[in-house]
């Protein structure tokens, strides 16, 4: 009777092969991180870099104020992983500009956060296209605050600039842009989130 006793307390000690897998990856496939998630992460990360390259001007007569992509992957990273994705993707995609310009890259990680974390934190709630929308608008909001606040605190210190100087620029060129900019990510990420999602998910 004991030598059974010990038999069964002692099976039942056995990690499962699927208990052993999530101990290899941190956590298991269906927790936060998992060694696809990490890859997918990644990805996302790398693909924010590569297109924060592509730089085009978006309002005629302001061709400093520049557009680029890279806020399109911060929101779908947010949309198909969670805020903090959104996080992650945002920050580390402007790591190559942060040498270079880092009051540049601070404002552009900003306004990065500012739009993709709200949205990921709708959609993780309201996981439809209405929640999809909604977070989109609350994000470019948030963004367009953010944006329009970091432009009179930050632009000051490293352009020859007075904050009355930068006010001025609100409504003719400082808002336009960044209204501009962010229906494009909105637009853009609103039409491609659910064959990305889906595509991610096979």
């Amino acid at each position: 009777m004991s030598v059974s006793s010990h038999t069964d307390t002692h099976s039942t000690s056995v990690p499962s092969a699927s208990s052993a897998s999530a101990h290899a990856t941190g956590v298991a496939d269906s927790g936060r991180w998992s060694t696809r998630r990490i890859a997918v992460y990644a990805l996302f990360v790398a693909l924010s870099m590569a297109v924060s390259f592509i730089e085009f001007p978006l309002i005629p007569g302001v061709p400093w104020l520049k557009y680029d992509p890279s806020g399109i992957v911060c929101l779908m990273a947010g949309f198909a992983y969670g805020p903090a994705a959104a996080v992650l993707v945002s920050v580390l995609g402007f790591v190559p500009h942060v040498f270079a310009d880092p009051w540049g890259s601070l404002m552009a990680i900003a306004v990065a956060l500012a739009m993709s974390v709200p949205a990921a934190l709708v959609y993780r709630r309201l996981r439809t296209r209405r929640g999809a929308l909604i977070g989109i608008i609350a994000g470019a909001v948030a963004a367009l605050v953010v944006a329009i606040i970091g432009n009179l605190l930050v632009t000051p210190i490293y352009a020859d600039m007075t904050v009355e100087q930068v006010a001025a620029m609100i409504v003719p060129a400082l808002l336009p842009f960044n209204l501009a900019k962010l229906a494009v990510h909105g637009v853009v990420t609103f039409l491609i989130y659910k064959p990305i999602s889906n595509l991610l998910n096979r």
